[in-house]
């Protein structure tokens, strides 16, 4: 099994920053891609950002080049670093990750996903 956990959520002012960790632990896997996903009250779950194995980032149109993603590959963690930002930022984050169990014999890619964590952008 794989286990996805965020910290760095929390209350900022409008124009501040935040930066999100989220690690994996667990025991004989392989980390593929790893990212982030928010969900607003009564809205969809969107993409934030997503990092292959070679650093290739991807983001949602809504970050608008505020949000970095980077990850640690020695430390199973992924950041993002959140910069400028703006009450509709305002959700709760989760972080994502795409693993293979290296006791699975077929080494199937699978998806997890953290327990989410509340950044409330608010003066």
């Amino acid at each position: 099994q794989v286990r996805l956990v965020e910290s760095g959520g929390g209350l900022v002012q409008p124009g501040g920053s935040l930066r999100l960790s989220c690690e994996a632990s667990g025991s004989a896997f392989r980390l593929n891609a790893m990212g982030w996903y928010r969900q607003a009250p009564g809205k969809e779950r969107e993409l934030v950002a997503n990092i292959d194995n070679g650093r290739n980032t991807n983001y949602g149109d809504s970050v608008g080049g505020r949000f970095t993603i980077s990850r640690d590959n020695a430390k199973k963690t992924v950041y993002l670093q959140m910069n400028s930002l703006k009450p509709e930022d305002t959700a709760v984050y989760f972080c994502n990750a795409r693993a293979v169990l290296l006791t699975d014999p077929y080494y199937r890619d699978r998806e997890v996903w953290g327990q989410g964590t509340l950044v409330t952008v608010s003066s």
